[in-house]
């Protein structure tokens, strides 16, 4: 079968807006941290996420900690 075999109608196109709409999602990478049990606890107080908001609070101090000149590539080291 060649690719002009190929039945594309079921198949819906994808319009600007899609791009329009998209995200930009940094790689991650997964690590193993040990924290204190009352630090868990706080972070997942609000349910689903304590994670991401791990990250996010991190991520805070490191930005306010970084030199004004130096940007983030969102590259891991």
């Amino acid at each position: 079968m060649t690719d002009d075999d190929i039945d594309y109608t079921d198949i819906p196109e994808i319009g600007e807006d899609l791009f329009e709409q998209a995200t930009f999602v940094s790689a991650k990478q997964l690590v193993t941290i040990r924290l204190d049990t009352d630090v868990v606890a706080w972070l997942k107080r609000n349910g689903r996420g304590y994670q991401t908001r791990a990250n996010k609070i991190l991520r805070a101090v490191m930005e306010s900690q970084e030199k004004p000149t130096k940007k983030r590539t969102g590259k891991a080291a």
